[in-house]
């Protein structure tokens, strides 16, 4: 669940913190108030973007921040993404500056792809904007999927695979339209690549050989005089070959004693020295000897080498691949028409079997389809739809990578009235219900820990919104509720109730929000229901609206 939230310089928001509960948390206030940028924050936290004026006017950054609480099987799904809760809390923090926007999820930066992903298990945030998604007709397929989704998504998985290697194995025989001449064209000119590189009889390696090569070959001339030089002072006449033994010599007429030993030794040390220093000198100039011919064979073996790894990827490993790829077209072309045949055979094995997972798909979703059907049509009778019929009909289409079904929701909501598509009829109010009943079925099926609504009870009132409320009120008795009203029927069911308040202090404007008492409960259902003049009656229908709902959730529970 959505513990809390915490928001600073976003918007008209100096700062704001709030703490939720876990049944059915409401949020009223006037209108402009800013209960929008409340909601908004929580969106803009979890991915959504951000717009150039988000951070107040005078502050440099704004910071948004969630802790949401999971259990073990949920945190063993946020694992599977790479999220790690800590202690049984995720927190999942954006900060805004002028120039670009940071997330972070406890405290490691990460992408916003990774954000979404994890609020795609913590919560579901329903917007008026989301009714509209009703009348597209595509989107109930996407209704229907999520509802069967443990069952269906192997099938749609190996449906999307087979789908996506049809299409490939189709395009590739589309291609295969050569004829003799271009065939023996392309032949011709693979044979001789390959020939070329086979020729070569490359071998892993060794161009990295005769470039060392080559470099020691155009160095030889300058290291050759160089290590000559030092031959000559270190062995030639009167060098320090030379030197060091006459020394030796004069050193050897000294007396004996204790001193003279160790100078002895320290200089037989150092002709020893001397002398392995001219032997590497001698061994360093025989490496860079320079062999004309061989330098002539080295160079050419290299322009060669390195003008096949040029055509062919710049590697051995590039080259030999090249090779692999090439003998595997030349097999292809020398038995054209037998393969253009074998491609052919494939790519209806495919559709077969791409077929066949549909027509289990199709069946999957027409089982799931009766289900939903009788659950969100006992959802809308929940909700003050008197005499409505409801119908998730599921036909054939055209095959893709979701199947080979179309799905379509059908409703009549008056007597005598055939079921016609969803988007013929419906109106904004009956939207808003029916996207809730839905919503309400779906919780029962997905594991989603938090719902949130804003504003979702646009046009409706009366009786209807005593039924909304109540559907609410069933729903937050399994999960966690967060809902933005202007009904006080449905304030007054409030689990916790909160008011968003916006306040001009020394002609500064912020928004803030609270935590109400009881007493404070029934002063803003009074507000809500009586508007700018509060009377005693209108006070002691508020006070009558909270004892009702309170008796109202015991029943339930």
């Amino acid at each position: 669940m959505l513990v809390s939230l915490h928001v600073k310089n976003l918007a008209i928001i100096d700062e704001a913190d709030v703490t939720f509960g876990s049944g059915l948390n409401i949020l009223t206030g006037e209108t402009g108030a800013g209960k929008s940028v409340i909601i908004g924050s929580i969106n803009l936290t979890l991915g959504e973007k951000s717009r150039k004026n988000v951070i107040r006017t005078g502050a440099e950054s704004a910071l948004t921040e969630l802790v949401f609480s999971v259990d073990e099987e949920l945190s063993a799904k946020l694992a599977a993404i790479d999220v790690y809760p800590e202690d049984g809390l995720v927190v999942i923090g954006r900060k805004f500056t002028k120039e670009r926007s940071m997330s972070r999820i406890n405290g490691e930066t990460v992408t916003l792809a990774k954000v979404r992903a994890a609020a795609s298990l913590l919560l579901d945030i329903h917007g008026q904007q989301e009714n509209a998604t009703l009348l597209t007709p595509k989107n109930h397929l996407e209704i229907l999927d999520k509802y069967c989704h443990d069952e269906s998504l192997p099938v749609r998985k190996k449906v999307a695979e087979l789908v996506k290697k049809y299409h490939e194995k189709q395009k590739e025989l589309e291609g295969l339209t050569k004829d003799e001449a271009e065939i023996a064209r392309e032949v011709d000119f693979l044979q001789f690549e390959v020939d070329e590189v086979e020729d070569l009889n490359l071998r892993e390696g060794e161009e990295e050989e005769l470039a060392e090569k080559y470099r020691k070959y155009l160095q030889s001339e300058k290291v050759s005089s160089a290590v000559s030089e030092a031959i000559d002072l270190v062995d030639g006449f009167d060098g320090a070959s030379e030197k060091i033994g006459a020394a030796v010599k004069a050193l050897s007429k000294l007396p004996e004693s204790e001193e003279t030993e160790d100078i002895l030794n320290q200089i037989s040390e150092v002709e020893s020295l001397i002398s392995d220093l001219s032997r590497s000198l001698a061994d360093h100039a025989e490496d860079y000897a320079f062999d004309e011919a061989d330098f002539a064979r080295t160079e050419e073996r290299l322009d060669d080498i390195r003008g096949v790894m040029a055509k062919h990827g710049g590697t051995y490993e590039s080259v030999m691949e090249f090779v692999d790829e090439a003998s595997k077209k030349l097999e292809k072309l020398s038995n054209y028409e037998a393969y253009k045949e074998k491609t052919a055979k494939e790519a209806d094995k495919l559709k077969e079997d791409a077929i066949h997972e549909c027509e289990k798909l199709t069946k999957l979703r027409k089982k799931y389809a009766k289900i939903l059907k009788d659950k969100v049509t006992c959802a809308l009778e929940d909700l003050n739809f008197l005499d409505v019929k409801f119908d998730v009909e599921v036909s054939r289409g055209e095959m893709s990578d979701r199947g080979a079904d179309e799905v379509t929701f059908f409703i009549s909501t008056n007597p005598g009235e055939p079921e016609r598509p969803l988007n013929e009829i419906a109106s904004g109010g009956e939207l808003s219900r029916i996207m809730l009943a839905i919503k309400s079925v779906m919780a029962d099926t997905d594991d989603i820990p938090t719902l949130i609504f804003d504003e979702i009870d646009t046009g409706i009132s009366g009786r209807t919104a005593q039924k909304v409320a109540e559907k609410m009120t069933a729903i937050a008795s399994h999960r966690q509720v967060i809902a933005i009203t202007h009904l006080a029927q449905i304030a007054a069911m409030a689990d916790d109730h909160f008011l968003i308040e916006k306040k001009v202090v020394d002609g500064h404007t912020a928004t803030g929000i609270r935590s109400l008492s009881q007493d404070e409960m029934i002063d803003e259902l009074s507000r809500i229901l009586g508007g700018v003049t509060i009377t005693d009656s209108v006070r002691t229908s508020a006070i009558e609206m909270k004892k009702l709902a309170l008796e109202a959730k015991k029943t339930k529970k």
